[in-house]
């Protein structure tokens, strides 16, 4: 037992218990879900008293599967909720399938009580389905970041790694959780007592809501050069309408051949190549990812004719925008 744990011959000062209520979607994040419960769980030991208490519901009420495969009983379907609870919707893969009609109604019910709602990983997608982000600053896992802010303009899309505002709460997903949670143990509790939730957990660099949630561009590629990283930032930023080479040369203060030697010594490709990938990489995931037309991939990211894109994106992914979203399948209307 750590030594920072609260002497067991005290009896500590009562505290108001407050519930967290979980809803797994279909798919959930394991890791996102249980770095949550984990905090609550070690919060109570460090307090001396269950301070916290939670309660696990889903659609059925019967049993969540997570995106691993592992098979979780609920404690009870879409119930009523009282004003004072907490609740988190876990969300994972395929999102958008498990945001369901039933769920929606469910959450904009909810929500007319004022209560505390967040949404874990992808999750933000589920409340902003619901109109409950609309005005609000929120984050979702970098993956889905694209197809997010193509289908919410009334959201205000941060990257951080998460993100409160008002009683709205979103995470990035994986530890993220822990981080949300740390800060809301906190501010019921203190910094103290939140601390010792995170040596409890070895989690030595506790994030807050100004932090990022991907690792910086040099990380990223391995490469550590101030201006090849400035005209990567540039790309990812300009995405819509493309930059030439020779305009993000002179930005860095580079002749585009300079620039060009660049790219071949630490990319293995030209910067027109690279800038392609981000781009058709971009548009994978809005065809992935949301309902939009081909057309409109193609102009989000870039492209000036569907013919182009298409020819593009065969040549990268070996396949057509209109056979990748046939793959997916029918998606579930919602």
């Amino acid at each position: 037992m750590s030594a920072k744990t609260p002497p067991q011959n005290t009896v500590p000062t009562p505290v108001t218990k407050r519930r967290f209520v979980f809803v797994l979607l279909d798919n959930f994040t394991l890791l996102s879900f249980a770095s949550a419960l984990e905090c609550l769980r070690i919060a109570n030991r460090m307090i001396g008293q269950q301070a916290y208490e939670w309660k696990l519901i889903g659609e059925g009420g019967e049993t969540a599967s997570c995106s691993a495969g592992t098979e979780f009983k609920l404690d009870d379907d879409l119930i009523e909720l009282s004003r004072d609870d907490t609740v988190l919707v876990c969300g994972g893969i395929n999102v958008q399938k498990a945001t369901t009609k039933r769920m929606l109604s469910w959450l904009r019910r909810e929500a007319r009580k004022g209560l505390r709602l967040g949404g874990l990983c992808t999750a933000a997608y589920t409340l902003a389905r619901a109109g409950l982000l609309d005005g609000k600053r929120a984050t979702i896992h970098w993956e889905n970041q694209d197809s997010f802010a193509e289908e919410f303009d009334e959201v205000t899309l941060t990257k951080s790694v998460f993100v409160i505002d008002g009683n709205r709460m979103t995470t990035a997903g994986g530890t993220s959780s822990i981080d949300l949670m740390l800060k809301l143990v906190a501010d019921d509790h203190g910094e103290e007592i939140a601390n010792l939730v995170a040596d409890q957990q070895i989690y030595s660099s506790i994030r807050t809501d100004q932090d990022t949630q991907r690792l910086s561009v040099p990380t990223r590629i391995g490469v550590r050069h101030p201006k090849l990283s400035q005209v990567i930032q540039k790309m990812e930023q300009n995405i819509e309408e493309p930059i030439s080479p020779s305009i993000l040369a002179k930005e860095v203060g580079m002749s585009t051949r300079q620039l060009e030697r660049l790219f071949r010594r630490y990319l293995n490709r030209s910067p027109k190549r690279y800038y392609m990938e981000l781009r058709l990489q971009k548009a994978r995931n809005l065809l992935m990812q949301t309902d939009m037309s081909v057309i409109n991939v193609a102009l989000a990211c870039g492209f000036a004719s569907p013919s182009h894109f298409s020819k593009c994106y065969r040549a990268h992914y070996n396949t057509t925008p209109y056979r990748e979203r046939g793959s997916q399948g029918a998606r579930l209307s919602i």
